[in-house]
């Protein structure tokens, strides 16, 4: 007979043990220091050598563009960091261009959270939510947790419940983040957390590199259709009416799921993809890149994905956005009254597809690239989501720097104030 756990069970028993390892690990290593304050004579230990001072983590090899801007700035100023990724393929492990980089795989999935679970570090950065709910833990000898985003869209409701309420602070591009994430403090009783406007580090790159390329040349219409993945993306609503009705236009066609769709939804895009081959008029993108088939595109097709706001934001072209009647029972936008402001930006940005228009799609197109009504909202878009636009990765790192002597020095006191002669043991001396 087989016995089976499912994966909510799995992942509960794989934090039992971690938790009951974690317990037994720092039990053990208070006692070893307590141990040692009493045989050097009560003298304070120098900061502990194997700590690291600022620790970047990826769990995906796509978040390295978000990064990247980020550790250039960090390497102008010689200031190291570690890098770990989830993925043994990241860019960042092949990568020799930052001397003060030092880029480490440390496995996949739970393989990887078991080596957060005991990092040693003053800073831990990362775009990934959910620390201390599932699978992540906070390390007793991580100081300090900071949270980016990793989209310019970045609605901090829409991360899955609990996604950041642990985390100290978060790096913010955008003026109704701040609202958000009080309101979710004051509802759950949850210390304040730090909150710095620094902008898009990886977006500011990306300006950078379009006005690099060279002018577009003429080319055939170019639809591109990059939805987000789950229940409320195009590709689930859809499906396949959606794609024969995009091929009919005659115009060429990008498809190009969201990363995640081959990993949570692998029998719906294969279907799609055996009855859907590429060809001259259809092709399938996967790029680690986006940039360049963004730049080759006239309009978007997208539904909730954070994308259409780089696509409308770099390039100042039109969306289209499917209509949705999301979900989010399973967000932190559950929990609050307020209007979702992400699904509040999308209707000004373009048309919105729903069954009853989407017979007619190519007219749709064809109305919505022709028209200017639409560049207003893109401006006004550019304006509020992406504050200190130019600036992200240096604002970053002063909040990086700044943060890491700020907890530095407050060691420093903590020390000094562990050698004062009214706390030695008795025969002791502080000299």
């Amino acid at each position: 007979m087989r016995l089976y756990i499912d994966p909510g069970t799995g992942s509960m028993l794989f934090a039992i043990v971690i938790g009951l390892v974690g317990v037994v690990l720092y039990f053990l290593r208070g006692l070893f220091v307590k141990l040692r304050f009493l045989i050097t004579g009560g003298k304070a230990a120098a900061s502990d050598s194997n700590s690291i001072p600022l620790v970047i983590f990826a769990e995906d090899k796509r978040y390295w563009s978000v990064f990247e801007p980020i550790i250039k700035e960090l390497d102008r100023r010689e200031f190291d960091v570690v890098y770990m990724t989830a993925s043994k393929d990241d860019p960042s492990l092949t990568c020799e261009a930052y001397p003060h980089l030092s880029a480490q795989f440390i496995g996949e999935g739970n393989r990887a959270f078991a080596k957060l679970n005991f990092l040693k570090a003053t800073i831990l950065l990362s775009t990934t939510p959910g620390l201390d709910v599932y699978q992540w833990k906070r390390s007793k000898s991580v100081k300090y947790y900071v949270h980016t985003v990793h989209s310019p869209s970045a609605s901090i409701t829409l991360y899955e419940v609990f996604g950041l309420d642990y985390y100290d602070a978060v790096l913010l591009n955008g003026i109704h983040q701040e609202e958000d994430i009080r309101a979710l403090e004051k509802l759950r009783d949850l210390p304040a957390k730090e909150l710095t406007y620094v902008g898009l580090p990886y977006m500011d790159e990306k300006m950078k590199r379009i006005a690099q390329l060279p002018v577009p040349e003429k080319h055939e219409r170019t639809i591109l259709l990059a939805p987000s993945w789950g229940p409320n993306s195009i590709l689930n609503r859809f499906g396949s009416r959606a794609i024969k009705l995009l091929l009919q236009t005659g115009y060429h066609i990008i498809i190009r799921p969201h990363p995640q769709t081959f990993k949570s939804e692998v029998d719906m895009i294969e279907k799609l993809m055996d009855e859907f081959p590429g060809n001259d008029q259809l092709e399938w993108n996967r790029d680690n890149d986006n940039l360049p088939v963004l730049a080759r595109s006239d309009l978007m097709i997208s539904d909730f994905s954070g994308v259409i706001y780089e696509f409308s934001m770099l390039f100042d072209k039109p969306v289209i956005c499917a209509s949705s009647d999301f979900d989010t029972s399973k967000y932190d936008a559950w929990w609050l009254e307020t209007p979702l402001w992400t699904m509040e930006y999308i209707p000004s940005m373009g048309p919105i597809l729903s069954e009853e228009n989407i017979e007619d799609i190519k007219s749709l197109i064809d109305t919505t690239i022709g028209d200017t009504k639409y560049a207003e909202a893109r401006s006004t878009l550019r304006k509020e989501l992406w504050l200190n636009q130019g600036e992200g990765a240096k604002r970053v790192v002063d909040y990086l720097i700044g943060k890491y002597q700020e907890l530095s020095h407050k060691d420093e006191k903590e020390e000094e104030k562990e050698v004062r002669p009214a706390d030695l043991p008795e025969g002791s001396s502080a000299s």
